[in-house]
């Protein structure tokens, strides 16, 4: 939010000499970060002068439209003689007032204007819009100065347009609604001074009438728990806004329209309620507000169509809706510059969630939606009802109607028991209980003791102390984020200060470092980093159809998920049932931004739903839970095993002057899996790879990998269909584990050397296409005994002279006694005892045998 500090000064004494670093360390103390202090005064140097504009010429035979203006900046360029500018904005004409930067200056991001030619003619300067001087993001066209304005060519426009000021641009906590508003920042900040605060929401405003200003009914109280409205007759349609209205709005970042719809953004501003000013002489009959029925449009004034969805509120008359409420109005009745003259104002309290539901449904996040899902006052309708009938009749005309519509349907506030000692038992600073009540007092609650009000005399008996002292504390219309006690402990340690509270680091228990399953996930971690793979942290959420995409059975277990009930969007409410989805995502976008060799890896967590396991018990915060109640909550929470994924894509051994490169396949996968059980400390022996058929893998190139019997995981090429579902590159491979499955990590005896030399032999044995090489392996492991160090597949080869369906797959057997030297015999023996026990199990033979 932006905001100038003079606007702030309407509201609240600040110190006429206040420095800013002193003004951004109060805010910051109150909890309100501030992203940047920017004294505009500064930001321009250089002449910056009103100028009047005395000539246009028309220049045609370029791609865009090109004026040739002369514009009378009096005295201000030395010579008294009109400066020629060349120009591309089209929203002014001969005798408007402009601002004007003569060459010398220099505008914010250290631009500066000299004198050149362009497009033919000379141009000595520049005419600035908003965006230009730094004073909003506005850059359709130049700023134009109103009729109101008294300022003569060469005058200095920075206090005609605000550049004597000084700018807040400050970031709002979601749960700090009331501070997106001039009354709340004034009020925090006269909290910070302890200076007078002139609460605008104390002007004096009429209450509803027996007879409506409009005929309005509402259908949904929960949804719309306050309706007010009000008609303006007879306005004039060309009234401009006036330029100090408009100037405070373009500071704030929010484009100048029209005057009654500029005043329902400026009370919004002012007050923090969100208005709408309707046509009233395009609406057909009576207003409903209402859910909207499934499948209803609206055209929106941003000029999309929108379909509506049931869990929407709108604004309809006999036509059907003619406004998103509370997020955006409809093309319909919209307020027409110039041909407006019967105004209905409307200011409304709406659910704050339905209201978040809504805009990020329609991504709509307008300036109104945003306040409404933080929390409005519901107290201040009426108010900014009467300042806005107020300000339009003032500088526009009209005659306010006498009847006055206020549909209330809002709940008081419920009174909230805080212990009087808690802020102190909570945070560990002594605050005595008058200090309690008295900041609690100052943000605007309402604090009783039982049912009298508490003395404000410290020496009361029970009250002074605290102990055994319960308050009874309503907080204000203002502050919907005060609920409960701990919002109430957290309000008093930030008027007193944070800087108060005593930073003490407690004492870290004595422990072993780092769990198994710590280590074991850094351990994997560590090692595919190693080898080449770039970890990703992909978002947990997945669409519905992704189960279609990746080709999942009916059956399959990973198809039931989690459904969020607030998605981020609703095109992935589900939570993933396995990392690929996302991890593939990532992958995809990554090869359309121009990568193509890539290598990635996630680990995380899955979400598998326990059917029928019913809803969680409900628990408040008054206690901790009982044992019996933590385990019937966790019985409902989804099981979220730890799985790692790896997917490949292009090249994993690049290409260069060394020679071609190596594009990844499905050996790479399982490869990268073995690496992952061998980091996770499961000794070789125990792991085994079987041919599978599993989705979303290519089912001739899918491996199963097994520990101990039990399938922990799958790796391989991914099969076309789901490749070209998810639109990846052919031959792309991935590899998935679930490392919660995994047996803990044994004992890893150190290892015996052996310093006599090894022997080496390489056999070659032909088998079947369908006998895995991991089979052989282990059949030569077998037979070969107790010599047999190191067995290692180096070559696979398939041709005719093998024969169809044969393969040749060769081995480097290395065989090492550890207390002698071997001799010839011993190592052939041991290779013929491993090849004999080959061809029993698997029928291989040696290959030229």
């Amino acid at each position: 939010m932006r905001v100038s500090v003079s606007w702030l000064r309407e509201y609240v004494d600040l110190p006429a000499d206040l420095p800013t670093g002193d003004l951004e360390q109060a805010l910051v103390d109150l909890g309100i970060e501030v992203e940047s202090v920017v004294d505009l005064a500064a930001s321009v140097t250089g002449q910056l002068v009103v100028g009047e504009v005395r000539e246009i010429e028309e220049l045609t035979g370029f791609k865009k439209p090109i004026r040739f203006c002369r514009v009378d900046v009096g005295a201000a360029n030395g010579t008294g003689e009109p400066q020629e500018i060349v120009c591309g904005a089209r929203n002014f004409a001969v005798g408007d007032r402009v601002v004007v930067i003569l060459p010398g200056g220099v505008l914010p991001g250290g631009f500066a204007i000299g004198a050149r030619k362009t497009y033919g003619h000379n141009s000595a300067g520049m005419i600035c819009s908003a965006k230009e001087l730094g004073l909003g993001d506005d850059h359709s066209g130049i700023i134009v100065l109103g009729p109101d304005v008294t300022a003569k060519p060469g005058d200095d426009a920075r206090p005609v347009v605000g550049l004597d000021d000084v700018v807040l641009d400050l970031e709002i906590t979601p749960d700090r609604g009331y501070a997106l508003s001039l009354r709340g920042l004034a009020r925090e900040l006269s909290h910070a001074f302890e200076v007078p605060l002139r609460d605008p929401a104390l002007t004096p405003a009429p209450g509803g009438t027996e007879t409506p200003a409009y005929p309005v009914e509402v259908r949904d109280p929960v949804g719309c728990d306050r309706f007010t409205a009000r008609l303006v007759r007879g306005v004039d349609p060309t009234a401009p806004t006036p330029s100090w209205m408009a100037q405070r709005l373009v500071t704030a970042g929010i484009r100048s329209i029209s005057l009654p719809v500029d005043i329902t953004n400026y009370v919004m501003l002012e007050l923090g309620q969100p208005m709408h000013a309707f046509d009233a002489d395009r609406i057909v009959g009576p207003l409903v507000v209402r859910r909207a029925e499934a499948g209803e449009k609206l055209t929106t004034l941003d000029g999309v169509n929108r379909v509506l969805t049931a869990d929407d509120m709108v604004i309809c008359d006999d036509t059907g809706p003619i406004s998103l409420a509370a997020v955006m109005g409809g093309e319909t009745s919209e307020v027409v510059t110039g041909g407006t003259t019967t105004v209905l104002f409307e200011a409304a309290h709406w659910d704050p969630a339905m209201v978040g539901r809504t805009a990020r449904r329609h991504k709509l996040f307008s300036e109104a939606a945003k306040r409404w899902e933080r929390g409005v006052d519901p107290a201040v309708a009426l108010v900014a009802l009467e300042r806005a009938v107020r300000l339009l009749t003032e500088h526009g005309g009209g005659t306010p109607s006498a009847e006055i519509l206020d549909i209330d349907h809002v709940r008081p506030r419920t009174p909230i028991s805080l212990p009087a000692d808690l802020p102190t038992r909570r945070v560990g600073v002594e605050y005595p209980p008058a200090r309690v009540v008295a900041l609690l007092e100052r943000v605007g609650c309402t604090v009783a003791q039982g049912a009298d009000r508490l003395s404000e005399d410290p020496g009361t008996v029970g009250v002074a102390s605290g102990v055994g002292t319960v308050l009874s504390v309503t907080p204000p219309t203002w502050r919907p984020d005060l609920t409960d006690p701990a919002d109430l402990v957290e309000e008093v340690v930030r008027l007193d200060g944070y800087d108060k509270v005593p930073s003490v680091l407690p004492t870290a228990p004595p422990g072993r470092g780092l769990t198994p399953r710590q280590r074991r996930r850094r351990a994997v971690a560590d090692s595919l980093a190693e080898r080449g793979y770039v970890e990703v942290l992909a978002h947990p959420f997945v669409s519905p159809e992704l189960a279609d995409q990746l080709g999942l059975p009916a059956d399959d277990p990973r198809r039931p998920a989690v459904r969020l009930a607030n998605p981020l969007s609703e095109e992935e409410p589900l939570l993933r049932t396995t990392l690929l989805g996302p991890l593939l995502g990532t992958l995809k976008r990554n090869l359309g931004r121009g990568h193509r060799d890539l290598a990635l890896y996630e680990i995380g967590a899955v979400f598998h739903p326990r059917v029928g396991a019913g809803s969680p018990p409900a628990m408040g915060v008054d206690r901790r839970p009982t044992d019996e109640e933590f385990a019937a909550a966790d019985a409902v929470v989804p099981a979220q095993p730890v799985h790692v994924a790896v997917v490949l894509a292009g090249d994993i051994d690049p290409a260069g002057w060394w020679g071609p490169g190596r594009q990844a396949g499905w050996a790479d996968a399982i490869e990268a899996a073995r690496d992952v059980l061998a980091a996770a400390g499961i000794p070789d022996e125990r792991v085994e790879v079987r041919a599978a058929e599993h989705a979303p893998w290519h089912p001739g190139r899918c491996a199963e990998l097994r520990v101990d019997d039990a399938v922990v995981g799958h790796a391989g090429e991914l099969h076309p269909a789901v490749v070209a579902a998810l639109e990846l590159p052919r031959r792309t491979s991935a590899m998935e584990l679930n490392l919660d499955t995994l047996p803990p990590t044994p004992v890893t005896p150190a290892p015996t050397v052996s310093g006599f030399p090894p022997a080496l032999i390489d056999v070659a044995l032909v088998v079947d296409d369908s006998v895995p090489a991991e089979q052989v392996r282990r059949a030569l492991e077998a037979g070969a005994g107790e010599l047999l160090e190191d067995v290692r597949l180096f070559d696979v080869y398939s041709g005719a002279q093998l024969g169809e369906g044969r393969r040749s797959l060769a081995y480097k057997l290395t065989f090492r006694a550890p207390d002698r030297t071997l001799t010839v015999e011993e190592a052939v023996a041991a290779r013929d005892a491993a090849v004999a026990v080959a061809a029993e199990r698997l029928g291989a033979t040696l290959r030229g045998a």
